[in-house]
């Protein structure tokens, strides 16, 4: 299998229509490659400013990736992808309406009629990905953020310790959160809150200590095995250069998940993506 780099790739637009579509045909994954979902990717304002949405979805799709759970600051970038490519693209609404709404967005009012009016607007499958932590997860704005995924029956995406989950869950025992990179927690303290909150998930973006190379580390292994429905694979996008490591992200994840029998590996690559976007009504068209 042939792969291409970013520099060889901007060099296609320089050579002969027919050359371009063999190089075009050889880059294409085979068919009986395995299918996954990335459900951590961004596309905020200072990636498209300098990636186009054709070209970012082209990104996906060379990728080969069946889904991706898309959030932006502002929500612009999120609707931008989708609406090019409602095929590929499962949309989640993130509250920042900018990059400095980071740190302070849960002291903001506006926040809540900002995602209102969002989430009267377009549909989503989930809130996020928020950083939240600690007891700033009592405040009225995430309180009021936990009341909407309820009213719209949809999931949070948290990037937070487990202080902070421990107390959204608090606000709502049946709410259903998705763990930004598992916490960047040990295995041993990840292991701890999916015995305590069935309700649960966690994605393992921007993390690597999973996996070396192509083997799975034995800690996380028994942990894969032990909860084979509660995690899935993310490469996050927080900095537009990181868009141009989706290709190469999606080819390690496939190598590790390789090493796992075959049944856990489907789903951590993309059934358990799929079950928890079909637990908010959102349609997955194969």
């Amino acid at each position: 299998m042939i792969r291409y780099s970013l520099f060889a790739i901007l060099l296609l637009a320089a050579v002969p229509a027919q050359a371009q579509q063999q190089a075009q045909q050889l880059a294409q994954q085979p068919a009986s490659i395995l299918p996954l979902i990335d459900a951590h990717v961004h596309y905020s304002h200072d990636a498209w400013d300098n990636l186009p949405t054709a070209d970012a979805i082209a990104i996906l799709r060379r990728a080969n990736l069946r889904k991706v759970l898309v959030s932006s600051s502002s929500d612009e970038g999120t609707q931008r992808l989708y609406q090019a490519a409602p095929d590929i693209i499962v949309p989640e609404l993130r509250p920042y309406r900018r990059r400095g709404e980071i740190g302070s967005w849960f002291r903001d009012d506006s926040i809540i009629t900002h995602m209102e009016a969002r989430l009267a607007q377009y549909r989503y499958v989930g809130i996020g990905e928020f950083h939240l932590y600690g007891a700033d997860a009592d405040l009225p704005v995430p309180r009021r953020m936990v009341a909407l995924a309820r009213q719209y029956k949809l999931f949070l995406h948290a990037h937070s310790d487990g202080d902070a989950v421990e107390r959204l869950f608090r606000h709502d025992p049946d709410t259903i959160i998705l763990w930004a990179h598992s916490g960047f927690d040990r295995p041993d303290a990840v292991r701890a809150l999916l015995k305590r909150y069935p309700n649960l998930w966690a994605d393992l973006a921007f993390r690597n200590d999973h996996a070396s190379g192509s083997k799975v580390d034995p800690a996380w292994r028994a942990l894969f095995e032990e909860f084979p429905d509660r995690f899935m694979v993310g490469t996050d996008t927080f900095t537009p250069e990181r868009w141009y490591y989706i290709e190469e992200h999606a080819k390690w994840s496939r190598a590790w998940l390789a090493d796992l029998p075959a049944p856990l590996a489907e789903r951590i690559a993309f059934r358990n993506a799929e079950a928890l976007f079909a637990r908010t009504g959102f349609r997955i068209d194969r």
